[in-house]
């Protein structure tokens, strides 16, 4: 049988905890949605100043207007032109751009090296140059350009290894190649 002083000290942590949670002590069921009774309602009404109607005090004025305001009959003149507005000119000003060409170059390789490409899934472009050396590899077909993000290919006949989708963009080749002849430009 538990001492008083501990049946005591339950009871108050009991009644603290009760107290101090009123919402875990309550009911668990939400209250029912009850109307609002109209009676609960009441018209107020606001004595407008100056003995206007509420109408008036509404609706919007000259006085409420600002200075300079532009309304359907303003006419709009120049600064430091006196008479009536010049008329419109018939038709725009000719805009006249300087010719540009069409296409654009790339700048000048440092190198420029030829032989095979091969492809892996790795997802990188592989080369024997130091990361991060820009490189664009041209096929029969276009041209990507890649940044050098690791070392290859293994085998001293081949210049490249590249990305699968990179190396069927520039291929033009059937899914069953595995080589394809490139020339890689190193910027």
């Amino acid at each position: 049988m538990p001492s008083r002083k501990t049946a005591a000290l339950a009871a108050i942590v009991a009644l603290l905890a009760f107290a101090s949670l009123p919402g875990l002590a309550g009911s668990r069921e939400p209250s029912q949605v009850q109307p609002i009774t109209a009676a609960a309602f009441r018209e107020v009404i606001l004595a407008a100043s100056g003995g206007r109607s509420t109408q008036a005090a509404i609706a919007p004025d000259a006085a409420y207007a600002s200075s300079g305001r532009l309304d359907p009959s303003t006419t709009l003149t120049e600064p430091n032109r006196a008479g009536p507005p010049a008329a419109a000119p018939a038709e725009r000003v000719a805009v006249k751009l300087p010719r540009l060409a069409t296409t654009w170059d790339w700048k000048a390789p440092r190198y420029t090296m030829t032989g095979y490409a091969t492809f892996y899934d790795d997802g990188t472009t592989a080369m024997r140059l130091p990361r991060g050396t820009v490189v664009v590899i041209c096929g029969e077909h276009g041209c990507v350009d890649r940044v050098v993000n690791d070392y290859g290919p293994i085998k001293s006949s081949r210049v490249v290894d590249m990305y699968r989708p990179d190396f069927f963009r520039i291929c033009g080749c059937g899914w069953w190649s595995g080589t394809t002849w490139v020339t890689v430009s190193i910027y």
